[in-house]
């Protein structure tokens, strides 16, 4: 009786993790969406008021950052102990989603999808950039991969997938073995701030910048700065960019600095301006992946779950996906990718781009 009391308790733990991941990725990304581009000053004219869905009447739909970390998941459920099978799996997924057109596709992810329609393995696929794409879709392995040494594996082959550059592969790393120290610590208090660190700084000893970085971030949190106020440190006055040392930088210091606070959490990455989506979206998934101790969704505004308005990829498809991944992370056996109607992804990915094409024309137009 006592193991059975445990093993549910162990599988809440993870359903609420992967459930407050998976969600919370969805929600930084489609309430940062509005807000992409714009500088502090424009967004604070444009979107006065509390935070909430802007993108389509009041509603919100998720971007590449969701929809990668979809994909990750869905090729975890195919082949979660191969990296290799895995590797040609997301591979596979990725040129079929990059021919559905979707709209705002980073350059890097667009050349590497080309090369790999052009029959590029892989492991040669992928571009010398240091964006934030493989950071993006990185958290799910944290959560579902708890052996360091197998996670940095397949981390790497989702990451060299699209972006070679060593920087990229860091920060998806940070962003991964982040979310691996949040599922197997359970935090419910704010941890020790050099543990965070540590962990951090064993990323990439070698690397001077990320060091200096992360000291960076050790100073702010120690002496309890705004995160506005480290965005103006490390020079981002104009909005965080797409560079990944920019960007994961952001979200973990908001996760950590809000630790336990959805809400504010992402209203702090996004009040910096930017790259908002991408930056709201890891934060979120950061802090979900938090919150998830608590019920799952129970930290994530309830109206920003509902909010979301969008198909294939909505609420209810990452729930389910969240479900079937707890179930091959206890039993080690997959029931395979959850089936979804991927074709309407085409005639949404036009909505999406229209809407897309709305807000550019409304950004032409005062207040300014």
């Amino acid at each position: 009786m006592k193991f059975n009391k445990t093993f549910k308790a162990i599988k809440v733990l993870i359903i609420d993790r992967l459930i407050g991941t998976l969600i919370g990725t969805a929600v930084g990304d489609a309430i940062g969406l509005p807000h992409e581009g714009l500088s502090r000053r424009r967004a604070m004219r444009l979107f006065p008021g509390v935070l909430r869905h802007r993108f389509l009447f009041g509603h919100g739909m998720v971007s590449d950052d969701t929809e990668h970390t979809f994909l990750v998941a869905q090729t975890l459920l195919d082949e979660s102990d191969d990296v290799e099978r895995f590797s040609r799996k997301l591979a596979w997924r990725l040129r079929w989603w990059f021919a559905r057109l979707p709209a705002g596709v980073g350059m890097a992810t667009a050349k590497a999808c080309l090369r790999l329609w052009c029959g590029f393995s892989p492991k040669r696929s992928g571009v010398f950039s240091a964006g934030n794409g493989p950071a993006m879709r990185a958290t799910i392995f944290g959560v579902v991969i708890d052996d360091v040494e197998k996670r940095h594996a397949f981390v790497k082959a989702s990451t060299q997938m699209t972006h070679t550059d060593p920087k990229a592969l860091t920060g998806a790393m940070a962003v991964a073995d982040l979310a691996g120290w949040i599922t197997q610590h359970d935090p419910q208090t704010l941890p020790p701030t050099e543990e965070i660190i540590d962990l951090l700084l064993g990323m990439e000893p070698q690397d001077e910048i990320w060091r200096d970085l992360v000291e960076q971030m050790r100073h702010a949190w120690e002496n309890n700065l705004p995160v506005l106020e480290f965005a103006d440190q490390l020079g981002l006055q104009k909005g965080v960019s797409g560079y990944v040392y920019h960007t994961v930088p952001m979200a973990i210091y908001a996760w950590y600095r809000h630790f336990g606070d959805f809400q504010k959490t992402l209203e702090s990455v996004i009040e910096c301006g930017g790259d908002t989506d991408t930056v709201a979206a890891i934060a979120g998934a950061l802090a979900g992946a938090t919150v998830g101790t608590t019920g799952g969704e129970s930290g994530i505004p309830q109206d920003w779950i509902d909010g979301i308005c969008d198909a294939p990829i909505n609420v209810t498809l990452l729930r389910n996906t969240a479900t079937r991944l707890a179930e091959l992370v206890e039993k080690g056996t997959s029931q395979g990718p959850v089936r979804y109607g991927w074709p309407l992804s085409i005639p949404r990915n036009l909505l999406f781009l229209l809407v897309v094409l709305g807000h550019g024309f409304r950004r032409l137009m005062p207040p300014y």
